[in-house]
């Protein structure tokens, strides 16, 4: 009996994009407890960089990259037949150890825990289903249990153009909050205003003073994403007992050196973080936000499409930051 193939980009080990080669490997193989995906598209996540650099912990090579995926129900075991998904049904998996300690979504097909399956209809396009999982659960997560942000608070988005800080934003004014957007790059300004951004500043480093002309106590609120770098002045620009949440790490860097507390942290001001998986995504707020995107009341900002086959150039894009907005590969399976 012929094995069933797929294509997917196998990466042989930490390096330039070139070790990211597209391949043929046997279908996964169903087994109790876990689900098989047809992917349709999966979106490229800074974590999938840091794997590729080496700089992720616990990956064994070779390995198919990717923490996220999106596409339909392929195959169940037996036994998981009552587990209330149905072959063909629409799924969004993410994280879970995917991409390192087993094989992730850069392939036509995955097979990932049953618990990480978040089931959704829409009619949008793969493509821009891709763009939403990780990044909204990303966003979301750390508005709520990261910030507990309520309407009519001001939010600093340190790292605005990456697709987590537009979704942030979107999130955001969706809520009621009054955002504050950062951007290095002057052209992307406008970008961000049609996005909603309320106030957008360019980011030379030091951009605290520049929110307080604007919010003299400072921000109530402010997610940081592009790492330790600007964590200081992110700090510096919210108010005593203001909050920052460290989510992201755009610059790759996410150590304190030396880290003294009393030293590094504004009297007042409180400094959380924020990681999360599939169960930390409701499957209320996912199918809302798809629906929010479908009926135009939910910008989800540009959406970058690539083919398997463009996977090198994807990674390029991403660590030199040539694009705005998220990244998403069509699997064409």
């Amino acid at each position: 009996m012929n094995e069933k193939k797929m294509r997917a980009v196998v990466l042989s080990g930490p390096g330039p994009v070139e070790n990211l080669v597209v391949t043929e490997r046997p279908v996964p193989a169903t087994r109790p407890g876990w689900v098989r995906i047809a992917v349709r598209a999966f979106g490229l996540n800074r974590s999938e960089l840091h794997t590729r650099l080496g700089l992720a912990e616990g990956v064994v090579f070779p390995r198919v990259p990717g923490i996220e995926a999106v596409g339909v129900v392929d195959g169940l075991d037996p036994a998981d037949r009552d587990s209330g998904l149905g072959l063909g049904q629409q799924v969004a998996t993410m994280m879970g150890g995917m991409g390192r300690t087993y094989d992730g979504g850069y392939a036509e097909y995955c097979l990932v825990p049953m618990g990480q399956v978040v089931p959704f209809a829409s009619a949008l396009p793969w493509e821009v289903i891709g763009a939403v999982p990780e990044t909204l659960q990303t966003a979301y997560g750390s508005l709520t249990t990261g910030l507990d942000l309520t309407a009519g608070q001001s939010l600093l988005v340190r790292g605005g153009t990456s697709s987590v800080g537009l979704a942030a934003a979107a999130l955001a004014k969706d809520l009621g909050a009054r955002v504050l957007s950062t951007t290095r790059n002057p052209d992307r300004a406008g970008a961000l205003k049609e996005h909603g951004v309320d106030h957008v500043l360019i980011d030379d480093g030091n951009i605290a003073g520049a929110v307080r002309e604007l919010l003299p106590e400072g921000v109530d609120a402010a997610l940081e994403l592009v790492g330790t770098p600007t964590l200081p002045d992110t700090l510096a620009a919210t108010r005593v007992h203001g909050t920052v949440c460290f989510t992201g790490m755009l610059s790759n860097q996410w150590i304190v050196p030396d880290f003294y507390p009393i030293g590094y942290l504004p009297k007042g001001v409180r400094l959380t973080a924020y990681g999360g998986g599939s169960a930390d995504l409701p499957v209320s707020v996912l199918q809302r936000f798809l629906d929010g995107i479908a009926g135009g009341d939910i910008s989800l900002g540009p959406v970058n499409t690539y083919s398997l086959d463009g996977i090198r150039q994807a990674h390029a894009d991403m660590e030199q930051g040539r694009a705005v907005g998220k990244l998403v590969v069509l699997t064409g399976a």
